[in-house]
């Protein structure tokens, strides 16, 4: 793990705040991809293990 947060901070610039944001839109994106996927799957491939995603506080 700290060889992995030592290699995002340095594809940063070194800036922990601009990895932070980097990290934050990578979520984002999977996020989007996960609702993508359980939207393509069908109920009776997932047996209904997939739910709505839960609102979140930004």
């Amino acid at each position: 793990m700290e060889a992995a947060a030592d290699q995002a901070i340095a594809a940063c610039g070194g800036g922990a705040r601009e990895t932070v944001k980097a990290l934050l839109v990578a979520n984002g994106f999977l996020e989007n991809e996960i609702a993508e996927l359980r939207a393509t799957v069908s109920k009776g491939y997932s047996r209904g293990r997939h739910f709505a995603q839960r609102d979140r506080k930004e």
